[in-house]
C-alpha cells in the first residue's frame, strides 16, 4: 500500500499506460497522470487517476515518472519539470534517453535540491501489461531504494546499475545487442529457407541448441515466422533511435560497433521502403538483399 507519496506520471503511451496502471493499482497512491492523448487519460482516470497539467504535476508529486519516445521528447519534458522542482522529489526517466543528456538533467535536478534516476524499461508490451518487466536502474543508493518498491509495482526484476546514467547505459546495450541477434535471426532465415528448409522448423531446432535466446524465441518465433510486424508496437523508428545511442557512445569512448552498424544499416533500408511504423524485426523481410545507403 502507499506510504503516502504522491505519484505523477507524464507519458501514458504504449508502454507508459499500463507502468501506470500498474503502479497506481497496486501502491494504492494517488496517482497524477498526464499526456497529450486524451484516451489513456480517461481510461487511467476511470481507475481513480487524477488528470492534471506537467505543472500540476510538479507541484503536487513527490515522485515524478516520465515515458517518452526519446530524447528530445525527455529534454523538453524535463527541461520544463526541473526548474520547477523542490527538494525532495524525484524525477525517474523510464524512456530510453542518451547517457549525456541524462546525466546533464540529473545535474540541474541536483542544483534544486531534487534527485534524478533513469530507469529504462525491457521486455514487450505484454509485460508491461502484466507488470514483469526489467527495469535497469541508474541512481544513487538512497535514491533507488526510495523508488524500488513502486518500481517493484510495474517490474519483476529492478536492477540498480549503478549511478546516474548506468540504468541507460545498460538498456542502450541491451537493445543493441537485441538488435544484432534479431538481423542474425533474419540472415538464418532467409539462408535456411533458400537452402530448403522450413523457417519455422530452423527456428524450432535453434531455439533448442546454442542459437537459442530470447530474440529467437520472441521475435523470432512470434513476429518473423508468421510474418506479422503491427503497428504500435516497437517500432523500426524507434529501433533506429536507440541503436544511435549505442552507435553516439562508441564515437564517445573512441570505439567501434561495426554489429550495431549493420543493425542500423538494415533498419535504414526498412524505414526506407515504407516499414518505419511496423515491429521492427519486419526487417526480416529485407534479409538478403545488400545494404544501401
Amino acid at each position: 500500500m502507499s506510504d503516502g507519496q504522491v505519484l505523477g506520471f507524464i507519458g501514458l503511451g504504449v508502454m507508459g499506460e499500463p507502468i501506470c496502471r500498474n503502479m497506481m493499482q497496486k501502491s494504492g497512491a494517488r496517482m497524477l497522470v498526464s499526456d497529450l492523448s486524451e484516451g489513456p487519460v480517461d481510461r487511467l482516470t476511470a481507475l481513480g487517476a487524477e488528470a492534471a497539467t506537467a505543472e500540476q504535476i510538479a507541484q503536487e508529486a513527490d515522485l515524478i515518472f516520465l515515458s517518452l519516445p526519446g530524447g528530445p521528447q525527455v529534454e523538453a519534458v524535463a527541461g520544463a519539470l526541473i526548474p520547477q522542482l523542490r527538494a525532495g522529489q524525484v524525477l525517474i526517466d523510464m524512456s530510453t534517453a542518451p547517457v549525456g543528456l541524462t546525466r546533464r538533467l540529473a545535474e540541474e535536478a541536483a542544483a534544486r535540491g531534487a534527485s534524478y534516476a533513469d530507469a529504462p524499461v525491457a521486455r514487450t508490451r505484454a509485460a508491461a501489461e502484466a507488470g514483469t518487466l526489467a527495469i535497469m536502474v541508474g541512481a544513487a543508493a538512497d535514491v533507488f531504494a526510495r523508488i524500488e518498491p513502486i518500481l517493484a509495482h510495474a517490474g519483476e526484476a529492478i536492477l540498480h546499475c549503478g549511478d546516474v546514467g548506468c540504468g541507460q547505459v545498460a538498456k542502450i546495450l541491451n537493445n543493441m545487442v537485441l538488435f544484432q541477434n534479431v538481423v542474425a535471426l533474419s540472415e538464418a532465415q532467409a539462408l535456411g529457407r533458400a537452402a530448403g528448409m522450413a523457417p519455422e522448423r530452423l527456428f524450432e531446432v535453434l531455439s533448442q541448441g546454442s542459437a537459442d535466446s530470447f530474440a529467437l524465441r520472441n521475435h523470432g518465433q512470434k513476429a518473423m515466422i508468421p510474418d506479422t510486424f503491427p503497428q504500435g508496437a516497437f517500432p523500426t523508428d524507434y529501433a533506429l533511435k536507440d541503436v544511435s545511442y549505442a552507435l553516439e557512445m562508441a564515437e564517445e569512448a573512441g570505439l567501434v560497433a561495426p554489429g550495431a552498424e549493420l543493425a542500423q544499416a538494415r533498419m535504414k533500408m526498412a524505414q526506407k521502403v515504407g516499414f518505419a511504423a511496423e515491429y521492427f524485426p519486419v526487417l526480416t523481410r529485407l534479409a538478403g538483399e545488400p545494404t544501401r545507403d
